[in-house]
């Protein structure tokens, strides 16, 4: 794997190994002089070393080139400085012989390989098998090529991992490796246990090497700290590498002051168990950025329909929120669809307010960009430098919202806004596929879509206000009722300026005529509310304005729309014609908005999910209405100036929702100014279920040969006799005494006995697969539950007997 990784053959490698023994309850047999150890201890390097203990394992690591890693902001354990492998077999005395000649030239030749001396090494973790034979010939072997280098004594801690949890067999290499790479990035040695006094056949007083048998600190003489690994097969097979310590990493960057966690699971014990977990870990290691947390478990974990958020601050508050389940900031849902057409909402005038995404302009360099791009434009327009009308000092904060109110500045500040999110948005790869805009809004999903550019978009909300601006004063009120009951009462100075739900219109006028109307609902009992605003937009008052604004518009280029958005003059998509015909935004300003028609006609996409894109929520409260459908997932970017939810949260807390509908997010660019690691969190808390097959309680082999014999055969193929093949002869141990057998035979024995239970077993179970004249598929007879012996039978594309079903067998014994 590390050559493939250093010629560049890939850029990432899994590799490890995999040990099971089967049968998994067994014990085993010692023999004097063997590998199997006498108490089931495995005391390596010590006096009272007798043999090892063999177990199961697994164990993987990941591989990468180090610059790569460290470009990657990867969790560097240790790097692997270099390897070398040989095989001596051919010169052993015996098959699993180990060879010092052969194991010292490996070792010298991975020093070879990493450029350094032996001693530079400071520890090494031995194969350490702790038989009699093995310890004394690896502590020779690692002396002849320690001593190539140096002719210091006792300087290198010696430890195996088998002491603490047996021979793993064919994992037994990376389990050593995993250990020392643990122990590198830890900078402590685990102990090796069951050390009391050296096996004098190692002369260890007189070998470069110690044995770590406490947890000891790991202070080298110099740094960085290096080590050793051995790894030894039967049959010759020899491999060393040589470890380092990884190299410190830069601290990770600033971030936002506040991070989104997510967590996901298969099921949602597996999701209370990742919770509970995290908030553990979070208590225990509180030394972790929450940034980098956050960015581990954001691209650092796979997605599962099971999910939940979380934003906070710091890692303390995330602990505790953890801990205690609070249903009212961590948000839950099962997510069943992979993606959602995401639909761009941008609101008109009266949502805006001072400081509206401050908190986006001090920490989200996109955001900032686009606002300052879009000021720098307005400047000659403006006479103004707009920043300092929406982000104003303390003392001036009145007097920017004095500005703010006014039309002129409202409307080109609002575009600004919405514009600079909705390309935040874009950036973080959350793109619209269809949009909708409410009256000024409308202004900015054309320059989304590509009506507009930018600086015309700009110049054209500039004359649009400032026309606006030189208009008498009027009024607006909102009435809760629908449109063919408010139309008759409306006279000819009084206009309908907006539908925007079932029973929720506005109206718009002089200032009297709106008075005189609310005194007339009022008398039916129905209560008005006056909007926020100095002029009557949309209404007749607008006309006198109209022809100027036409001119300006024919100044501009205007392009077919690249991204489908509904026209909040007649609620439904914008054609090609009108989104290039000057005089359809000109009548923009004149006709009323209908935004209950736009959002009946976003109701026939399928599962699309409505993100407000601007200042406010008033459009998430809108199309929000119980008549529309009620499973509708609407999301608003920002908080109100009425909210105390500060920009940056209500911003995570939008995306978090969009992630748990199944939104994919591009986080590489959401951390694109950043600089984060990957840490080390609790992995997957896999819920364990056994998938192992157990034979029957009552055994084959358990049956006299004769009643083998008395199996009835296939009536189409000859008559097999189990007994006359397979027959066993009585036991040894049932009519001899320990003192006549030997114990080899009595082992041989029992072996033999095992596996002839397993072929009359196979034998059975291969003669039950029958074939009919009438449908030549075989039927296949495997256990069903081991508990009661019963089994389930598979014929084909026929009908299965539910689980436990008896099966009847004919006269012919087939089932």
């Amino acid at each position: 794997a590390c050559e493939s990784l250093l010629n560049h053959h890939a850029d990432m490698a899994l590799a490890g190994g995999i040990s099971l023994r089967l049968p998994q309850k067994q014990g085993y047999w010692y023999e004097e002089g063997g590998m199997n150890s006498r108490d089931g201890h495995c005391r390596a390097f010590d006096e009272q070393a007798q043999g090892t203990v063999f177990g199961n394992g697994v164990g993987i690591v990941v591989l990468k080139r180090l610059e790569d890693a460290v470009r990657d902001g990867d969790s560097v354990c240790a790097v692997i400085k270099g390897i070398a492998i040989n095989n001596d077999g051919s010169s052993k005395r015996g098959y699993a012989a180990p060879s010092p000649d052969g194991q010292a030239r490996a070792i010298t030749m991975a020093h070879a390989a990493a450029g350094v001396d032996a001693r530079s090494i400071s520890y090494v973790e031995a194969h350490g098998t702790a038989t009699p034979m093995g310890d004394p010939i690896e502590v020779g072997g690692l002396t002849r090529a320690f001593r190539a280098s140096t002719d210091e004594k006792n300087f290198c801690g010696l430890g195996s991992a088998k002491s603490n949890i047996g021979h793993l067999d064919t994992t037994s290499g990376v389990a050593g490796l995993i250990k020392t790479a643990l122990a590198l990035r830890h900078g402590l040695l685990p102990p090796t246990l069951h050390y009391n006094k050296s096996n004098p056949k190692l002369e260890i007083e007189n070998t470069p090497f110690h044995v770590i048998d406490k947890l000891t600190e790991w202070k080298p003489d110099r740094l960085p700290r290096r080590a050793g690994l051995n790894s030894f097969g039967v049959g010759g097979t020899n491999a060393h590498a040589v470890l380092e310590e990884a190299p410190p990493a830069e601290p990770s960057g600033e971030s936002r002051p506040c991070q989104l966690l997510l967590l996901s699971a298969r099921t949602e014990t597996g999701l209370e168990k990742i919770a509970s977990n995290l908030a553990r870990h979070l208590k225990e290691d509180n030394q972790q950025k929450l940034a980098d947390i956050a960015y581990t478990l954001q691209v650092g974990r796979k997605t599962f329909s099971h999910r939940c958020f979380l934003v906070s601050q710091d890692v303390n508050d995330a602990a505790k929120a953890l801990e205690t389940r609070d249903s009212k900031r961590i948000i839950s849902r099962v997510c069943n669809q992979k993606e959602r057409p995401v639909v761009f909402m941008f609101p008109g005038q009266g949502a805006q307010y001072v400081n509206m995404g401050l908190e986006l302009y001090q920490n989200e360099p996109t955001f900032r960009e686009h606002i300052d791009r879009c000021a720098e434009i307005l400047k000659p327009l403006l006479c103004i430098d707009l920043r300092h009308v929406l982000y104003p000092k303390p003392e001036d904060k009145e007097k920017a919202a004095g500005k703010l109110g006014k039309t002129a500045i409202a409307q080109p500040a609002i575009f600004t806004i919405e514009y600079a999110l909705a390309r935040l948005w874009m950036k973080w790869g959350i793109s619209p596929q269809k949009m909708i805009g409410h009256s000024v809004g409308e202004f900015a999903a054309a320059c989304i879509s590509g009506v507009f550019r930018l600086k015309d978009a700009l110049t054209l909300l500039c004359a649009r206000g400032r026309l606006m601006q030189q208009l008498p004063t009027g009024a607006m009120l909102a009435v809760a009722m629908p449109e063919e009951k408010i139309s008759p009462l409306l006279r000819h100075d009084v206009s309908l300026a907006a539908v925007n739900g079932p029973s929720n219109c506005v109206v718009a006028g002089p200032t009297t005529a709106i008075e005189v109307l609310e005194r007339e609902i009022a008398e039916k009992g129905i209560s008005g509310r006056y909007l926020h605003t100095s002029h009557a937009f949309h209404s007749s008052m607008m006309d006198p304005i109209l022809e100027q604004f036409a001119e300006e518009v024919r100044k501009l280029r205007l392009s077919p729309p690249r991204i489908p958005f509904v026209s909040s003059s007649t609620g439904t998509w914008i054609t090609q014609e009108e989104a290039t015909d000057p005089t359809y935004w000109t009548m923009q300003i004149r006709k009323a908005v209908r935004f209950n028609a736009g959002r009946q006609e976003l109701a026939k996409i399928p599962d699309h999910i409505l993100l407000e894109v601007g200042p406010g929520s008033t459009l998430t409260t809108l199309a929000k209405h119980p008549a529309h459908n009620a499973e509708q997932v609407v999301v608003a970017s920002l908080a109100s100036s009425r909210e105390t939810l500060k920009d940056v949260e209500a911003l995570l807390t939008a995306l978090g929702h969009l992630w748990l509908e199944g939104v994919p997010v591009n986080w590489q660019e959401f951390y694109a100014e950043e600089r984060r690691y990957r840490v080390a969190l609790p992995t997957y808390p896999f819920e364990k279920k056994r998938y192992w097959i157990d034979p029957p309680k009552t055994a084959v082999a358990d049956k006299s040969p004769q009643s083998l014999s008395d199996a009835p055969a296939s009536p189409t193929e000859p008559a097999v006799q189990p007994s006359q093949s397979l027959a066993v002869s009585p036991s040894v141990t049932e009519n001899s005494s320990a003192d006549e057998v030997p114990r080899s035979a009595i082992l041989f024995e029992r072996v033999m006995s095992q596996q002839l239970q397993v072929m009359a077993r196979q034998l059975e179970v291969l003669t039950s697969c029958q074939v009919s004249d009438e449908d030549s598929t075989p039927s296949l007879l495997i256990p069903e539950d081991h508990n009661d012996g019963r089994r389930r039978e598979y014929l084909g594309n026929e009908q299965k007997p539910e689980l436990g079903a008896s099966i009847e067998k004919d006269s012919n014994g087939v089932n």
